[in-house]
């Protein structure tokens, strides 16, 4: 095995690493994986708050740095400026790392990746940085040289796409568009759903071994003080399963009958699968990537009750006929979860959108011609944007007359729309954003 040297870079270098992977395409997680499998727990960690705080502060700490850097900041090369960022973040929002620590870890990463005349450059932006005065780091205040007129200050202090925050300023308001940003910022804790072992008995599992542990709003989970979840007890044995407590909300409000054989279209990871899979005679979970089937594959026999299948499936033409129940968690552009995916919020663009919309729709398309009369279709999103939700559902509704709204019995009025949708917002519900809206064809 291939050992980090121990010059205090290791943690620096493999954050480095993952923020290069994400402007080459890769998404947070997998780069990640791929950039911590040589480290020790501290580092792991430690990596993970860097690359991840960077992305989430990445517009305040290049407005902290551009004036410092005498031929402009946009003719500094990309790999170069994500060094600057990495000490910049140390620098500000780090208090347990030594000011010169966070420069010479930074200068020594310079020289690696670009030589001796980046490190001297990096050297003198960030020793600027590091004599400014202390309140220069602080974060706004709120509404601070913002206006219900002026998003674009507001995207800036938040680390946003401005023409994001625009459509959420005017959505929902400033003041609530504000509280969003703040939860995006926010570094999320670690939710667990019950698999193969009932949550009292995790509970007290957990308490027994010194881990703090409670229920997450509206009881939709476990929240625990940990940070990785191979570390407690009862994740070999498939006891419980990482999910948000807005995806197994999804799970409850589908609301599939027991004796049900549930198709789950766009399936993995396989949260969903799990959730409902425990409650119902059978699921069939289908994904088009061979890849995340594979890693679906694994999920459900982690923590898989035995009546899950996995298989590889293109949603647009599912090769199932006759469903009594089917699910599509169709792919969207993410909003409701820049929290824990914080690279998520700079590869969103209206044009991704419009596309995703398109490709919805015809997965709604399909997936309808599969549900026999009587049926059940239950759409889902993890996204906030109503061209993705409560749009495109209206949109199906009069293509397909013969489908109508049929919400759940016994759910919180709290989470449903006018309409019986489940619509999940972080601002209000604190949790991730989720949308639903469960469809019934006519006999």
């Amino acid at each position: 095995m291939k050992l980090q040297r121990a010059d205090g870079t290791a943690a620096r270098r493999a954050a480095l690493q993952v923020l290069g992977d994400i402007r080459n395409g890769r998404q947070f997680d997998a780069a990640l994986d791929r950039a911590v499998k040589q480290l020790g727990g501290d580092d792991r960690r430690l990596a993970h708050e860097l690359a991840a705080g960077i992305l989430r502060r990445q517009s305040r700490l290049d407005s902290l740095l551009a004036p410092l850097v005498p031929r402009g900041w946009k003719k500094v090369a990309p790999g170069l400026k994500d060094v600057l960022r990495l000490g910049a973040y140390q620098l500000t929002a780090l208090d347990r790392v030594p000011a010169h620590a966070a420069v010479s870890t930074s200068v020594t990463l310079a020289r690696e990746t670009s030589g001796s005349k980046a490190s001297g450059f990096v050297n003198a932006v960030l020793r600027k940085l590091a004599a400014a005065e202390p309140s220069l780091f602080d974060e706004p205040a709120e509404g601070a040289g913002t206006s219900p007129r002026d998003p674009a200050s507001l995207a800036a202090a938040h680390s946003h796409p401005e023409w994001l925050v625009r459509r959420w300023v005017e959505r929902f308001g400033y003041h609530e568009a504000s509280a969003l940003l703040e939860w995006n910022n926010r570094k999320p804790v670690l939710v667990l759903q019950p698999a193969r072992a009932p949550a009292t008995v995790l509970m007290r599992r957990w308490r027994q071994a010194g881990i703090t542990v409670h229920r997450a709003p509206f009881g939709a989970g476990l929240v625990t003080d940990r940070s990785r979840p191979d570390e407690l007890p009862g994740f070999v044995e498939g006891h419980f399963l990482v999910q948000d407590p807005a995806q197994a909300l999804v799970a409850w409000y589908a609301d599939i009958p027991h004796g049900e054989i549930l198709v789950d279209l766009c399936a993995a990871p396989g949260g969903k699968t799990v959730s409902i899979g425990r409650c119902i005679r059978g699921v069939v979970a289908a994904d088009i990537h061979r890849t995340r089937t594979a890693r679906l594959a694994e999920n459900l026999r982690r923590a898989g009750s035995g009546r899950e299948r996995a298989v590889v499936a293109d949603g647009r033409i599912p090769p199932f006929r006759d469903v009594g129940a089917l699910l599509l968690d169709a792919p969207c552009l993410g909003t409701g979860t820049f929290a824990r995916h914080p690279d998520a919020r700079w590869r969103v663009t209206t044009e991704a959108l419009a596309s995703l919309a398109d490709l919805q729709r015809a997965l709604l398309d399909a997936a309808g011609a599969t549900v026999r009369r009587g049926g059940l279709l239950v759409y889902s999103t993890c996204s906030l944007e109503p061209e993705e939700n409560e749009l495109q559902v209206e949109a199906f509704l009069k293509r397909h007359r013969e489908f109508r709204r049929e919400p759940p019995d016994a759910f919180p009025d709290a989470l449903l729309s006018a309409r019986g949708d489940l619509t999940v917002l972080p601002q209000r519900h604190g949790m991730d954003g989720a949308f639903a809206a469960r469809l019934r064809r006519k006999k």
